[in-house]
């Protein structure tokens, strides 16, 4: 008999090519497979929910794993733990149903994008934000006012590098809001999904609105224009987590999402 379980993963980027396995490099799925075959040696390859680019940390990876007999929750997370390296965690585990799978389920997704600001980078957020030097403040209202434009269904083609091979750029973008910390600031987005880079390349684009590079408005027109070139520079990943993922509520896994089911 198969047993899935949903796993809640998280991860320092930094130190992962990405999530997706890889034949060489090292991943994020390859080492969470390699610690479950320390306790089960026909376990299939985990299944993740989003792929995230080398260097991109996860705070709610959702990964959904078959066992071969039936565990306890908290002693599966012990035991795939104490085979797992320092970078990479399992935060919470629960049986899942039959017929779940965490990419084809999920609903929503919330990415937040670290920002670090001031004269000096932060010695103790390093490899966790991008600090962004210049010798005046970021002018976080007009990023705001740019960062609204974005909220909604559109056609983000102008965010999305030419490796993306998504057969559709139309996505919903439910919000977008910047949260003031200590040293810094934090760029939230909340969508149904995301295409490559596209967060990374929109905070770039926000940021150059910051700096004074382009006034809030021009935001319209970058996605008006449905081409890369129009946007700003693409964030370095090292600032970006994928925070949390929503998946249908008929499934009972985790939070049901702010936005409904039907995001999709």
């Amino acid at each position: 008999m198969a047993y899935p379980y949903f796993l809640r993963v998280a991860y320092a980027g930094g130190g992962f090519h990405g999530w997706q396995i890889q034949s060489v490099l090292r991943s994020g799925q390859g080492v969470l497979w390699d610690a479950l075959r320390r306790l089960d040696d026909q376990v299939p390859m985990p299944q993740g929910t989003g792929r995230t680019d080398a260097g991109v940390h996860a705070r709610g990876q959702g990964v959904l794993a078959t066992l071969s007999r039936p565990w306890e929750p908290y002693r599966l997370l012990a035991a795939v733990n104490a085979h797992l390296p320092w970078d990479l965690r399992v935060m919470s585990v629960q049986a899942a149903p039959e017929g779940f799978f965490p990419r084809q389920h999920a609903v929503g997704k919330r990415y937040v994008y670290r920002l670090g600001t001031g004269p000096a980078a932060d010695p103790l957020a390093h490899g966790q934000r991008w600090h962004v030097h210049g010798a005046a403040p970021l002018e976080v209202a007009a990023m705001a006012e740019a960062g609204a434009c974005l909220v909604g269904t559109h056609d983000f083609s102008s965010f999305r590098c030419a490796e993306c091979v998504a057969p559709s750029p139309v996505r919903t973008l439910h919000a977008c809001r910047i949260q003031l910390r200590d040293g810094g600031l934090d760029l939230v987005f909340e969508g149904d999904r995301f295409l490559m880079h596209q967060v990374r390349i929109m905070t770039g684009t926000l940021v150059d609105v910051g700096r004074g590079r382009r006034p809030a408005g021009a935001l319209e027109g970058i996605l008006a224009a449905r081409d890369r070139r129009a946007a700003g520079p693409t964030a370095p990943p090292e600032g970006l987590c994928l925070d949390q993922i929503w998946y249908e509520a008929r499934w009972g896994i985790g939070d049901p999402c702010p936005f409904g089911d039907q995001s999709r």
